[in-house]
């Protein structure tokens, strides 16, 4: 009998080395060797699940290329984050250009409703499905047709102006991040449905949108890198109070109500001809007449996506934007005599600006970029898996089913690429950019802020309209007085799929 224990003993050791030594050795043996990076990515992806759960991995990969720099560079081009989990400096074109072959990863389940069949265009992953699915309504979001809808950013800019009026005249700080979204969310409200949510009204988050948005981007990004354990996580998750599921659900009912009452309405708004034509009824006349193959789900998530993600990419820009601008006198300055000249030579109109007069604005357009350099919204890579075969990438070979991922932060911050003062706001790059061509490719290469290739941002036009629109109105008339942040040499931010910022106060004051 003692025999037999000890030999169950000794087998039930050896199951249990064998099985640590397959979890040792698999990622050794099966991943590519050479690639720098933390000890523990080699074994686990422990290290960058907590970097990512703290809030910064933008700034750690950052750190991380920048460390295992090899000599004459400035950046690693490949660090290792996880087993088969890799992270690159430059958005190479074989995974992101338009002909990619390289398929979001499961990461991206992590940042959708965990039932297959509530799927939206972001988070889809089959390329060939996203192509289709993205034809059906990208014709909504080319510039010629958003320019319809300037009145809704001319609406929503009268009411941001004066609320900040009366935030001039109380005289306390407030969260300019916060105002910036409230902008965005009013704006995005109006075109998809042809009413603000009333943010910049009361200056709330309203229903608790924002800090919904937040947790669910925190939750999904961390979960992400565990996809399998997404659908319990997420039921989980949902029952817990701060875990997003409220505002969520408060974004998904203001959505679905609604559609339902312009559904019912939408007939005796035909008839009387006083139909204002928003997202919403395109929509719906494109389910009637079975355009695109859009149907009912379509009409949906196009306006859950509108709402949810259009708020966020506009908020941190215009924050990054106006940090940078304002803490700079010498660029005000030059913006400012911009924007006067333009207003005494009649080339724009003071609080009614149009998208075409903004074009002819060098100095604004190059301080939209800069802003947009320097604290790009998203703050985690653009994971995209190897394809059937392996392939090369950044002079690297990767086996069938690596992750790899380019993070905005990392492509934005390569001095090799922007120079000794790539941490500076220096909108005069851009000049200097539109007067060299070689220079010109090299910062536009480099230069994703809404993404590359097929998967570039949908709505960027949106995004760009309502900065290109607030901003003279902003500087012409408003001077923000920072509150706290005299010492800091870039902008507080805390990062998850979405980065935004921490502390970001300031007094409006009225332009003297």
């Amino acid at each position: 009998m003692a025999a037999e224990v000890a030999n169950l003993s000794t087998l039930a050791s050896i199951v249990i080395a064998a099985a640590l030594a397959y979890i040792v050795l698999s990622p050794l043996l099966s991943s590519p060797r050479g690639i720098p990076g933390p000890i523990l990515a080699r074994f686990s992806r422990l290290w960058w699940t907590k970097t990512t759960y703290d809030g910064h991995a933008h700034e750690e990969l950052i750190k991380l290329h920048r460390r295992h720099a090899p000599r004459g560079k400035y950046f690693a081009p490949v660090v290792r984050l996880g087993p088969n989990l890799y992270s690159i400096s430059e958005p190479d074109k074989n995974v992101y250009g338009i002909s990619s072959k390289f398929p979001k990863t499961d990461f991206y389940n992590g940042l959708q409703h965990p039932s297959p069949e509530k799927w939206d265009l972001f988070t889809l992953q089959n390329i060939k499905k996203h192509a289709e699915q993205r034809r059906k309504t990208q014709s909504l979001y080319s510039l010629s047709n958003l320019l319809k809808y300037e009145h809704s950013v001319d609406a929503s800019l009268d009411v941001f102006r004066q609320s900040f009026d009366r935030l001039a005249d109380a005289g306390t700080p407030i969260d300019v991040f916060h105002w910036m979204q409230c902008y965005a969310f009013d704006v995005v409200g109006y075109i998809s449905y042809g009413a603000r949510l009333g943010f910049l009204d009361r200056g709330e988050d309203i229903g608790g949108i924002m800090a919904g948005m937040h947790s669910f981007m925190k939750f999904g990004s961390w979960i992400g890198m565990y996809s399998w354990a997404h659908p319990i996580a997420y039921k989980i998750a949902s029952k817990l109070p701060g875990s997003g599921a409220s505002g969520m659900n408060y974004l998904l009912g203001t959505v679905a109500g609604e559609i339902g009452s312009r559904v019912k309405t939408r007939k005796a708004t035909v008839n009387t001809g006083s139909q204002q034509r928003d997202f919403l009824d395109l929509l719906l006349d494109m389910t009637e007449k079975n355009e695109r193959g859009v149907n009912d789900y379509d009409v949906f998530m196009t306006l859950v996506s509108n709402v949810g993600a259009g708020s966020d990419t506009t908020g941190v820009s215009l924050a990054s934007i106006t940090w940078n601008l304002y803490r700079s006198p010498d660029v005000l300055k030059k913006l400012r005599a911009e924007l006067d000249e333009a207003i005494r030579q009649g080339r724009m109109t003071k609080n009614t600006v149009s998208f075409k007069e903004t074009q002819d604005l060098p100095f604004l357009q190059a301080c939209i970029k800069e802003g947009l350099r320097l604290c790009p919204a998203t703050g985690l890579p653009m994971w995209r898996a190897v394809p059937h075969g392996g392939a090369e990438v950044m002079g690297q070979f990767f086996p069938e089913g690596s992750q790899v991922g380019i993070n905005s932060w990392v492509s934005h911050y390569d001095r090799d690429i922007w120079g000794d003062d790539v941490e500076k706001f220096r909108p005069d790059r851009w000049i200097e950019a539109s007067k060299d061509p070689h220079l010109g490719r090299k910062l536009d290469n480099s230069f994703i802020p809404f993404g590359m290739g097929s998967r570039t941002c949908i709505g960027r036009h949106i995004s760009n309209l309502e900065m290109c629109k607030i901003l003279p109105i902003l500087v012409t008339n408003f001077d923000l007085q920072m509150v706290g942040q005299e010492e800091d040499r870039l902008m507080k931010t805390l990062g998850y799929w979405f980065v935004r910022p921490t502390r970001y106060h300031a007094v409006i004051k009225r332009r003297s």
